[in-house]
């Protein structure tokens, strides 16, 4: 199932999408996807999808697909040959290996998530080097702490996409990665969440971004360093996770600052970022001055 937030003649709603069409259940669960999650009904959905009203996709504007009840975490160098460019490009001022030996994991603002078609404001990084990186990410769907690695997919929900859009500068200058990764509308996210039973091989995707048309990044999900399972027994060792945490799996090799110049997100640049079976999050690019 592709679960959705979206808004509709002036409210936001929870749908479930079906083809070119999305089944309003707000009046079942509310909007709040969390929530949905945490006692996702399984097997009720048919009944309440077959009753409920539809609107078509161009009648509705998408939002991002859960708003999280604490930060995204997120995951650095989790790609060899994008820890190899990020590397080289010498923006990382708190690296000490090129290839870790643990995940690096660290957060961006839920203040900072935005849904599909909403704008990448570049007037939120006054250095002028907002970049991109599309990831694979991770919805938590039941309660973990202390999982171990062969449990781990028990308590994924499903999975979205989100553009870790980072202001290189902000991220070299501050040492800790949070303020580069956290300006306004820095987190795109969506366009909706793949529950894990429609796609539960998610290692045999492939993670594609483009900017204006122009392929930048190309890499198998199952070229992780650290794999999903992974990721959630390191977190889960020394903090719970919650339905509807977001696990933002780390990105590939492409993002700007690995071009020589660096190539950065520009007023009027158009940012996509497809995963098969999920879907395209669609991001436009603006300035628009002073915040």
């Amino acid at each position: 199932m592709r679960i959705a937030r979206f808004e509709h003649e002036g409210a936001t709603r929870l749908g479930v999408v079906l083809d070119e069409r999305v089944a309003d259940i707000t009046t079942d669960h509310g909007d709040d996807t969390a929530a949905l999650i945490a006692g996702w009904p399984q097997e009720e959905m048919a009944p309440i999808i077959a009753a409920a009203p539809r609107h078509h996709l161009s009648e509705v504007r998408l939002l991002a697909p859960i708003v999280p009840r604490r930060d995204v975490i997120a995951v650095g160098r989790n790609y060899r040959d994008h820890a190899r460019e990020f590397s080289d490009s010498g923006f990382d001022a708190s690296e000490k290996q090129m290839v870790p030996d643990h995940p690096v994991i660290f957060s961006k603002s839920a203040g900072s998530m935005i849904g599909y078609g909403e704008a990448i404001d570049l007037s939120n990084d006054p250095t002028g080097t907002t970049d991109y990186e599309g990831e694979m990410a991770v919805v938590i769907g039941k309660r973990a702490r202390g999982v171990a690695e062969d449990e781990a997919l028990e308590h994924v929900f499903g999975w979205t996409i989100v553009n870790d859009v980072t202001a290189r500068e902000l991220q070299k200058r501050h040492v800790q990665w949070y303020v580069g990764k956290s300006p306004d509308t820095y987190c795109p996210i969506g366009p909706w969440i793949v529950t894990r039973d429609e796609l539960p091989e998610i290692g045999q995707s492939w993670l594609r971004t483009s900017v204006n048309g122009e392929k930048r990044q190309e890499a198998p999900i199952s070229d992780l360093i650290f794999g999903v399972e992974r990721l959630i027994a390191t977190i889960t060792e020394v903090m719970t996770l919650w339905p509807g945490d977001v696990i933002a799996t780390g990105t590939g090799q492409g993002v700007g600052i690995g071009f020589d110049p660096p190539r950065y997100l520009a007023d009027g640049d158009v940012v996509e970022v497809s995963i098969d079976g999920i879907g395209t999050l669609m991001n436009p690019v603006v300035e628009r001055g002073t915040p």
